[in-house]
């Protein structure tokens, strides 16, 4: 018998002795689309890794002596210096080479910004890489380097539009835009449009890969992917152009399939903790089974060996959280989620017994999961770290709990009063200051003091993952039961359509969009490592909730995106 079972359907007051109907509700969450497959890892020969880690280590001093190989020409230097870099990144290996194009992109912008601007890149395909490239690494290089690309009527000129290339260059660039920066919502209109119209036109003189690549990024830009998905993805393409470099492609895969092995083993290590400890399948039947969802998820936040501990301990936060949110969503009644919440409140496991059965093994799990955190950060000496962890998590009851408590009055507010609370409710500021537990030295007190300061990239991100969530989602949650989401907030006090309240939205998001970006650019109020962690959950959000709600539904194409990335090596 599971514990949904053996709930009474009545629920008999402590306090009182009163007697009253527990309703439960029910979302029909399909089982786990993975169940054990991630449970035993088997490595393969140790001989084998070995010999592919001293290759592997080979080629990366091959890059490097690429990167830093200098040349007397700094014009040309330049320009190939920013190719390199751009498949370097794109193929998913810059993460081994962070210092070496740290100084590169600092030599290119130092040069550029003491030049005349309008002399620089005749063709827009190398002004838009250099903008970005730029833009990525936090300088403020100005967006009226696009100005020459204009015509005497200050549009984007006609002759352009042949530049395949270029337009999906300056597309990309136009991703890194931030509030003001017209010409960036001009060239964002007029790439899509034109690079829309040339895939359509299926135009047999285009390089097919071309075409792929314009469809992949009209889909989801760099700007808004993941650094692992987009590698897959590019390797492929990569190694079709007659251009490519074997050392970069050599090194790509076996990085890639590197990782990988590194990710299954953690995996592995996060489905043995959700089964023994939790045993998720029987004591939460009611929720989404879907923690290697949650492992993808985190790796989409951070995948570089160097973060596989606050990888390990965000990947277990965000399970915890999922069973919390569905409890308070669709199984929990009123008094038991009061009880929740005030339990958690307490952080102390005399609370337990106060408890249903079902959320005391939840309980005993949560306290447990953080005092191994604890022990973990007291060997670093960072244990006040805990604390500000442990707020976040108290925080995120009581918002679950309020968003609840609005569900079972029926109540639906104004947009205006919906967001501060669905911005809490999407728990990212929670999670942020989870990830930012095993980071090491660069999370210092001061960084765990600013993420309680309402910071403008965090809001941003908030913001995103929202209402992406509620457009995509808004349906089915009405349906099964659930709060009103900023679509019915907005069409009910607004007397709007569904397509006018959208239109309202995804301005919201590309505001949000705008706002992440700035708070990236240089003097950043935190180290950049801490602000990547930010945007990289904003981009789990484009890749999850991007046209449908893919991790409630996750026999979607996010079952391909975790069998590229977990399951299946790129063949050498």
């Amino acid at each position: 018998m599971s514990i949904e079972d053996s709930l009474p359907s009545t629920l008999t007051s402590a306090q009182t002795g009163a007697t009253h109907v527990v309703g439960r509700r029910s979302a029909g969450f399909h089982p786990s689309v993975w169940g054990d497959y991630f449970l035993n890892y088997t490595s393969g020969s140790m001989i084998t890794d070995v010999r592919a880690e001293q290759h592997r280590e080979k080629l990366k001093m091959e890059v490097k002596r690429m990167l830093t190989d200098a040349d007397d020409d700094f014009d040309k230097s330049s320009d190939n210096k920013l190719y390199l870099i751009d498949q370097i990144q794109r193929l998913g290996i810059g993460y081994q080479f962070g210092r070496e194009i740290a100084e590169v992109l600092e030599q290119i912008h130092s040069w550029y910004s003491n030049r005349d601007h309008a002399d620089y890149a005749d063709d827009l395909c190398t002004a838009a890489r250099m903008f970005r490239l730029l833009r990525q690494q936090g300088f403020r290089i100005s967006c009226d380097i696009f100005d020459k690309f204009k015509d005497s009527n200050g549009e984007f000129s006609e002759s352009l539009v042949k530049d395949v290339r270029g337009l999906l260059s300056l597309y990309e660039a136009s991703h890194f835009r931030v509030n003001g920066e017209d010409i960036l919502e001009e060239a964002l209109s007029f790439t899509i449009h034109h690079l829309r119209s040339a895939v359509e036109i299926d135009d047999p003189k285009l390089n097919r890969n071309l075409v792929t690549e314009v469809k992949h990024a009209l889909k989801r830009s760099l700007r808004k992917g993941l650094v692992r998905l987009d590698a897959w993805h590019y390797i492929k393409l990569y190694e079709e152009d007659a251009s490519h470099s074997e050392v970069l492609l050599e090194l790509a895969k076996l990085d890639f399939n590197c990782l990988q092995k590194f990710h299954q083993k953690e995996l592995s290590e996060i489905t043995r903790w959700w089964k023994d400890c939790l045993d998720v399948e029987r004591n939460f039947p009611y929720i989404r089974d879907r923690v290697t969802e949650n492992y993808f998820w985190i790796l989409g936040v951070y995948f570089e060996p160097e973060f596989s501990l606050p990888r390990m301990m965000l990947a277990k936060v965000i399970s915890l959280l999922s069973i919390m949110d569905d409890t308070y969503d669709v199984f929990g009644t009123p008094k038991e989620l009061q009880l929740f919440t005030d339990a958690i409140d307490r952080w102390d496991i005399g609370a337990i017994d106060e408890l249903p059965q079902y959320m005391q093994i939840f309980y005993k799990a949560l306290l447990d999961t953080y005092e191994e955190f604890e022990k973990t950060l007291a060997k670093q000496g960072r244990t006040y770290r805990l604390f500000y962890a442990k707020e976040a998590m108290k925080n995120q009851a009581k918002v679950y709990f309020k968003e609840a408590t609005w569900f079972h009055q029926n109540y639906t507010p104004t947009l205006e009063e919906y967001m501060p609370l669905a911005m809490e409710t999407t728990a990212y500021g929670m999670l942020a200051t989870a990830s930012f537990l095993g980071m090491g030295d660069v999370a210092s007190k001061d960084a765990f003091e600013w993420l309680l300061s309402d910071p403008k990239i965090l809001r941003g991100s908030m913001i995103v993952c929202r209402l992406m969530d509620d457009i995509v989602s808004h349906k089915f949650e009405q349906k099964r039961g659930h709060v009103a989401s900023a679509i019915e907030c907005y069409m009910k006090h607004h007397g709007a359509t569904e397509q006018e309240t959208e239109e309202k939205l995804w301005k919201m998001i590309d505001d949000g969009w705008k706002d992440i970006n700035e708070e990236c650019l240089h003097p950043t109020p935190v180290p950049m490592p801490l602000l990547t962690r930010i945007v990289n959950f904003t981009c789990v959000i484009e890749v999850l909730y991007k046209d449908k709600d893919r991790y409630t539904n996750s026999q979607t194409d996010l079952k391909d995106y975790v069998t590229a990335l977990l399951v299946d090596p790129i063949p050498l």
